[in-house]
């Protein structure tokens, strides 16, 4: 390799260090069972969590129903957010305006970057939502739905738990 070459990124420290691999390897048939059930029926399958990857990763495939579904506009300060669009339209926010996708477009958000993402199409989207580092996301998706029955205080204490800021006064998820 020359030396222009090497200057640019490397790969991190080994993260394994034996001599012959191990069997670890697992597969995730498509017919799963998802891992939780939102009450309007969207769908997520967690694919690898924060605690399967040993806090690397997180990826997560949401199957959402025609409802309107998604986040209002926030950051995170620890995360980033990547999604990659399976099926459908969805509408996600890059801080500056609302934007249509389609299946196979991608979008990426480091950390401080201003997103949100909602199903305004009528019809059934599915996409997949990769987290790095692998935040236990998990807890927040799933804890999300109680939103209406916290006291302003819990409402507060839960998104900074969760790495998560609005950018306008009233913070509000749908799905």
């Amino acid at each position: 390799m020359d030396a222009a070459h090497s200057r640019h990124m490397t790969y991190p420290p080994p993260l394994y260090r034996g001599d012959n691999g191990e069997l670890t390897t697992t597969l995730r048939r498509n017919n799963s069972e998802p891992d939780f059930v939102y009450p309007n029926g969207s769908r997520v399958h967690y694919l690898s969590t924060g605690k399967t990857t040993d806090g690397l990763f997180g990826l997560h495939r949401y199957e959402f129903g025609p409802e309107l579904t998604g986040p209002d506009p926030h950051y995170h300060r620890t995360t980033t957010e990547s999604w990659y669009i399976l099926s459908g339209s969805m509408r996600v926010y890059d801080g500056r305006q609302w934007l249509t996708t389609e299946p196979g477009e991608y979008v990426h958000v480091p950390p401080g970057g201003i997103h949100a993402f909602k199903n305004e199409s009528g019809e059934p989207v599915s996409m997949l939502l990769l987290f790095t580092p692998g935040a236990p996301r998990e807890k927040f998706f799933e804890d999300v739905v109680g939103l209406a029955e916290m006291t302003d205080q819990e409402r507060v204490e839960f998104f900074i738990y969760h790495d998560t800021f609005g950018i306008r006064d009233n913070f509000t998820v749908e799905g």
